[in-house]
């Protein structure tokens, strides 16, 4: 199964990375037939053990995993890095890619029906497994997703722009709908679990306080909070419509450096969003900047409307005084 028209001129993708693409499509669409008929030959939301990092496991999270992990066999891809696996497969010890994916984003969903997501990101291999993940993420040269939803779509960029397509069931073909995704500017939507409150750091607090405060606040406009636990469906809902997701570190125990995984989750995500033209950071400083220190690393990440996120980075830049005050001292993000 191949994309209906490359993302780029024929000339600017590779042929090796192009068959990447198009193995990682095969198999997305094979799996979005799967989940579509979950439930009548299968239970894809069963427990199904644990990771590495002792986050719990469906059934469908180890059904991708095997299904992309075999699908890359005989490609160019030399290292494989999923977030379902504790170390690097080796695929090709001729390969001159390296893979990272979350093969399944989102299972808690499953059973609710409520979208989930494949998330990847691909870097040039180096010498070795861990040089090839552990690297600044701005040095990725491919990255995107595919959700399953009412419609199951690819969001992807090479680093010159991001563009969707949208899976056609009739043919298993995914055609292309939209070839400069841009992220909306003006937003009313911030995305957060309000039921962390209480552990956020001080900046995240005052921040959110603002817009909850509405008209009355800072900010002089109503917010609309949204939540939905799968980071694929945030994000497509922030390319399609603007807001701000945050998931800060907190004062809960492993969640010091947020939840979020760089190398699977964050580093893909913020290059698909920075292409759109939004922002993408740790709360302060640009995903891309960084680098992870280990395959599983966690970090905080706060990402989309540009003009949005870089009000979050203002904040932690107020001084201690001011966010924990009320919001009638913090003048200075009036608007």
């Amino acid at each position: 199964m191949q994309i209906e028209q490359p993302v780029l001129p024929v000339a600017g993708i590779p042929a090796p990375l192009y068959d990447v693409i198009s193995r990682l499509c095969a198999t997305a669409a094979e799996l979005a037939t799967r989940i579509a008929r979950g439930g009548i030959d299968e239970r894809l939301g069963a427990q199904a053990g644990v990771n590495s990092d002792g986050d719990g496991q469906a059934a469908l999270d180890l059904i991708a995993d095997q299904a992309f992990l075999a699908a890359l066999d005989g490609s160019a891809v030399r290292f494989y890095a999923s977030e379902e696996l504790e170390t690097v497969a080796t695929l090709n010890d001729h390969g001159h890619l390296a893979l990272a994916i979350d093969p399944l984003d989102g299972s808690s969903n499953i059973e609710v029906d409520i979208s989930i997501g494949t998330i990847f990101s691909i870097f040039p291999a180096a010498e070795s497994a861990e040089a090839s993940f552990l690297r600044p993420a701005g040095e990725q040269i491919a990255a995107g997703y595919v959700i399953y939803g009412p419609q199951t779509c690819l969001v992807m960029t090479f680093g010159e722009g991001v563009r969707k397509y949208v899976l056609d069931p009739l043919t298993g073909r995914f055609h292309l709908v939209d070839a400069e995704v841009r992220v909306p500017s003006v937003s009313s939507e911030f995305s957060i679990n309000a039921s962390n409150y209480r552990f956020w750091p001080k900046p995240v607090r005052a921040y959110i306080d603002d817009c909850v405060a509405g008209m009355e606040g800072p900010r002089g406009r109503d917010f609309n909070m949204r939540w939905i636990a799968s980071l694929v469906a945030e994000t497509h809902r922030i390319l399609t419509r603007g807001g701000i997701f945050l998931y800060p570190a907190d004062r809960r125990k492993g969640y010091e450096r947020g939840r979020l995984r760089m190398v699977y989750e964050c580093a893909p995500i913020a290059l698909v969003i920075t292409q759109a033209g939004g922002g993408a950071t740790d709360g302060c400083d640009p995903i891309l900047t960084q680098r992870a220190e280990s395959l599983h690393a966690r970090t905080p990440f706060v990402f989309g409307s540009a003009e949005k996120v870089a009000r979050v980075a203002a904040y932690h830049d107020l001084p201690e005084p001011e966010t924990s005050a009320l919001f009638g001292t913090r003048g200075l993000f009036r608007n």
